[in-house]
């Protein structure tokens, strides 16, 4: 393959992927899979939405274990849908294409659990994880996500790209999270990998039109908090 054939090939993946996530979240409004600033992703508060018939998920990985509401509110943000999956179904981020962490794990996790947040401006907050049968499967998919992340930071002029990762910790857990820039250089949103012994994640802002790095990172520890509690 070329160099311009694979350029031409990324920025097609792209274009599929934000014309899905518009139709996702025009989804969720129409549905009226609504939620309140102040709800659980797996909606333990009053007047959360639940989602159908999902399967139990199997002990130390669940909806409780994904990014809240509450962690976008502190950042400014309004949350105001949420749909949780756990089949390990849901796109990785903006940069993976259609890839689900199940592909991405070729099945053999012990568990997945997801989280797509809609947000009252145009954007999303997703999360997706899962469980490793032992911690070095895990840290062999943490290694792939990272690669899928690091695909989207040398772009070519005037597209949208993730910038330099950088790297933070808290007991139990480690993660790196990368911030994303516009075609026109403007921070908006970014993107973190997420590991606690057995269990992966990554966790994405996008479509914000303004967004400092710091709220990133903020979401991004406060999501790596729940992973490894």
């Amino acid at each position: 393959m070329t160099e311009n054939q694979a350029v031409q090939q990324k920025s097609v993946r792209r274009n599929r992927v934000a014309a899905a996530a518009a139709c996702f979240a025009a989804a969720l409004i129409t549905v009226g899979v609504v939620g309140t600033p102040s709800a659980t992703a797996d909606g333990a508060a009053q007047g959360a939405a639940r989602p159908a018939a999902v399967a139990a998920p199997a002990p130390g990985l669940g909806s409780a274990a994904l990014v809240q509401s509450e962690d976008a509110v502190r950042q400014g943000l309004n949350p105001v849908g949420a749909t949780v999956v756990l089949t390990g179904r849901q796109g990785l981020s903006a940069c993976s294409g259609e890839e689900t962490m199940r592909d991405l794990t070729e099945g053999r996790a012990t568990a997945y659990a997801s989280v797509a947040w809609t947000l009252d401006t145009d954007g999303l907050l997703t999360e997706s994880a899962a469980s490793a049968p032992t911690g070095a499967e895990a840290a062999t998919w943490e290694k792939q996500l990272v690669a899928l992340v690091q695909d989207c930071q040398d772009e070519p002029a005037g597209h949208w790209h993730y910038g330099a990762a950088h790297t933070l910790t808290v007991p139990g857990g480690t993660a790196r999270w990368y911030p994303a820039y516009s075609g026109d250089g403007v921070a908006g949103g970014g993107v973190a990998v997420l590991r606690s012994g057995s269990k992966v994640a990554v966790v994405e802002l996008t479509g914000r039109a303004a967004g400092a790095p710091n709220s990133v990172e903020s979401i991004a520890t406060a999501a790596l908090k729940r992973l490894s509690s």
